[in-house]
């Protein structure tokens, strides 16, 4: 997958529903190229299917962790692009202060968290980057 592929899958991870129009106008292609792109996927086994993701599915990652990162000059633009294309980024948050992005990050093991919190840091433009684990939730929105 290339940088678009991996735009395109955030943006249907984002919403699944959303139409050809709606998907071409948001990542700036057209329809036919969206098109193209999705049903490519989905031929080479990249794109499984479509789903539902409930409130409860997020809130199930055995590993989850907020990564605060900093970033160089102007590129916040191009890393959020590249952040919603990574499958394991559940949420990103701008920011004051230190850092300029707090991401929160879900993963099914340590090995596999150690593996986006590196790709993350070989971003072009990330300069500085500090994790935590999260260990438990004592209270979330909505409960």
């Amino acid at each position: 997958m290339d940088k678009t592929d991996e735009r395109l899958v955030g943006a249907l991870r984002q919403n699944a529903r959303a139409s050809l129009s709606e998907l071409a106008i948001q990542l700036q292609m057209s329809r036919t190229t969206v098109r193209a792109r999705i049903e490519r996927l989905v031929k080479r086994g990249d794109i499984l299917g479509f789903t539902v993701v409930m409130k409860e599915d997020v809130l199930t990652d055995p590993v989850r962790g907020l990564m605060m990162i900093g970033i160089e000059g102007r590129g916040t633009d191009r890393i959020l692009r590249q952040l919603h294309g990574l499958t394991d980024v559940r949420a990103v948050h701008s920011t004051n202060g230190r850092w300029d992005l707090i991401v929160e990050l879900g993963t099914e093991t340590l090995e596999a968290l150690d593996k986006v919190l590196n790709r993350i840091r070989q971003m072009d433009g990330v300069t500085t980057s500090e994790t935590s684990l999260l260990l438990a939730t004592r209270k979330s929105a909505g409960r």
